[in-house]
């Protein structure tokens, strides 16, 4: 599950898609009171597991990202998990599969390295905290990390201050 964000949705079909991008050490994860979202084998970070998750939104707070959603009445976190489902048995997941232009690509670093001229990073700054990614995006090819713009003034609300204070 990807969250699509409509760039201007009035004049456009542009859009933003929202995809996890796996964090080498997920925030989200380790937060997570229940124990409810699983790393695979493969460092694929999972959705919550419904049996387990108890919709407390301490992931949500915790990615920088801003990847999970909670969904309120069904007292669960939703994430992308790189279609698991269908990753599992070989097949691409289905944002990389619909994308009309290509900007979405699932396969390994060798093969989008071959397709584009940027160069793929999965090291982005967010003001002094580094984070490493399994999902690289695209970077002019002089760029070593990724700086997140806005990330020295994030807006936080006073819950969110007060679990930063309660993690950190």
């Amino acid at each position: 599950m990807i969250h699509i964000e409509y760039t201007s949705r009035a004049t456009s079909v542009r859009t933003a898609p929202t995809v996890c991008m796996h964090c080498a050490e997920p925030a989200c994860a380790s937060v997570c009171p229940a124990d409810a979202i699983k790393i695979d084998a493969d460092g694929v970070v999972l959705g919550a597991m419904a049996e387990r998750c108890i919709g407390c939104g301490n992931c949500a707070l915790a990615c920088p990202f801003g990847v999970p959603k909670l969904h309120a009445e069904q007292h669960l976190m939703r994430k992308c998990d790189l279609c698991y489902d269908r990753t599992a048995i070989g097949q691409k997941p289905m944002c990389a599969t619909v994308c009309p232009s290509g900007a979405l690509f699932y396969g390994t670093r060798e093969e989008v390295e071959d397709l584009r001229r940027a160069r793929p990073l999965n090291h982005v700054l967010f003001g002094e905290q580094a984070v490493r990614t399994r999902n690289h995006l695209m970077a002019p090819g002089h760029a070593d990390l990724l700086p997140i713009a806005g990330a020295l003034t994030p807006p936080r609300s006073r819950a969110e201050q007060q679990l930063e204070e309660a993690l950190w």
